[in-house]
């Protein structure tokens, strides 16, 4: 059996933390390896604990959401961050997703589908939903000048769908040490460091519809 998925939940409130620390604790594949009050908490606690995931709260008093977002990718950290929100504008998530964020789920989704979230993210999927990405296409210009050849604007096009490297190989028939290649090839031609910043340019460019 695959190891748990190791998650660090960061919010102020110290009873979302436990609610959402005892529905966590009894998925056999997720574990809950810390808890974080503030944005500063959360950087120094995922250089300490590793964690896999980070489900993350924007707004907190000391420091929220979108600073520990930059405070992660400063730091070089590779943990995929879901933020969790009880704002109902998308217009209110897009800072977090500008700084990195993997996507988001509102506070009120239902337990399952939070845990699929998780999972999704942490197998490399970007949760954007169409309002979000509609206006990150409005408000952002696509990138000029940089040429993808045929192959890597397929990759993309898969990426920027919230598929892993395993599913895009199957889709395109590809090894998946190949899509892994192109997905780096693809982050460096396109100057961006993770997987979302790639799907947002595949949604600027037109690959995909936002």
């Amino acid at each position: 059996m695959a190891e748990p998925i190791r998650v660090l939940v960061v919010d102020d409130h110290p009873v979302v933390r436990q609610g959402l620390r005892t529905f966590l604790d009894v998925q056999e594949d997720i574990t809950v390896v810390g808890e974080a009050p503030d944005g500063q908490s959360c950087v120094d606690l995922a250089a300490e604990l590793a964690p896999d995931v980070v489900l993350l709260d924007l707004k907190m008093p000391g420091g929220g959401g979108v600073e520990a977002l930059r405070g992660l990718r400063a730091a070089g950290s590779t943990t995929r961050v879901l933020v969790i929100t009880s704002f109902a504008d998308p217009a209110a998530v897009l800072p977090a997703v500008r700084a990195g964020a993997a996507g988001f789920v509102y506070k009120d989704v239902d337990p399952p589908a939070l845990a699929a979230a998780i999972r999704a993210v942490h197998a490399g999927h970007v949760l954007l939903n169409p309002d979000v990405a509609s206006l990150l296409a409005a408000g952002d210009p696509a990138p000029q000048g940089v040429h993808l050849t045929p192959r890597e604007r397929e990759v993309l096009a898969e990426l920027a769908h919230g598929r892993s490297n395993r599913e895009i190989a199957k889709a395109l028939l590809l090894a998946e040490k190949t899509v892994k290649t192109h997905v780096s090839a693809i982050l460096a031609k396109l100057g961006v460091q993770d997987r979302t910043q790639a799907a947002l340019h595949a949604v600027r460019s037109g690959l995909i519809e936002g």
